[in-house]
């Protein structure tokens, strides 16, 4: 839980180094500084998953908050990211869309007892995956050793996690589908 509760702490850290002034931090900085973070918490997240599974330590608080403030950071992310123009603003309609939609649909079909059926796919771990790299990638935004451009493998994978996000959420719909064409006939 500590973790998660200081993952939770890092998303204003993110989002509040750039409204720094840059006689107080450089430009640069700010990057390096909300790359870090992310990244800090992007590790705590699978070191936490990891200890919540090896030790038996789960609780109902901790697999709710967990999504949360994985979902809390993400957003953010994009939300800093749409307003330095290091990403397009249907990307982050998309991605943030599906996370709210996939969260409501994965709530609503708890509460009909077949939560089963919207388990995290591996399509949406790929996803992820692609998501946990072109974000921090992308905040990072100057180049690595002032010498490497990462700014289009970032936007290259924020683009596949957004087409990632669209099908998944299309795949979970699907799955919910019946339940929800059953719900609709009670």
């Amino acid at each position: 839980m500590l973790l998660t509760w200081a993952r939770i702490a890092m998303v204003p850290l993110v989002v509040g180094v750039f409204y720094l002034p840059d006689g107080w931090i450089a430009p640069s900085w700010k990057n390096i500084t909300a790359c870090s973070l992310f990244t800090l918490a992007a590790i705590t997240d699978a070191f936490d998953g990891y200890l919540a599974r090896r030790y038996g330590q789960t609780s109902q608080l901790g697999a709710f908050l967990d999504p949360v403030a994985d979902k809390l950071m993400v957003c953010a992310a994009l939300v800093v990211l749409l307003w330095l123009q290091r990403i397009d603003s249907v990307v982050a309609l998309v991605i943030i869309g599906r996370e709210i939609a996939v969260s409501a649909l994965r709530e609503w079909m708890a509460r009909v007892g077949a939560s089963r059926s919207v388990a995290v796919s591996s399509l949406g771990k790929i996803k992820t995956v692609a998501q946990m790299i072109a974000i921090p990638v992308l905040l990072f935004h100057d180049p690595l050793f002032g010498v490497i451009d990462l700014r289009p493998i970032g936007t290259a994978l924020i683009y596949l996690a957004a087409v990632l996000t669209t099908y998944s959420m299309l795949y979970y719909l699907k799955l919910a589908w019946p339940h929800l064409e059953q719900e609709e006939h009670h």
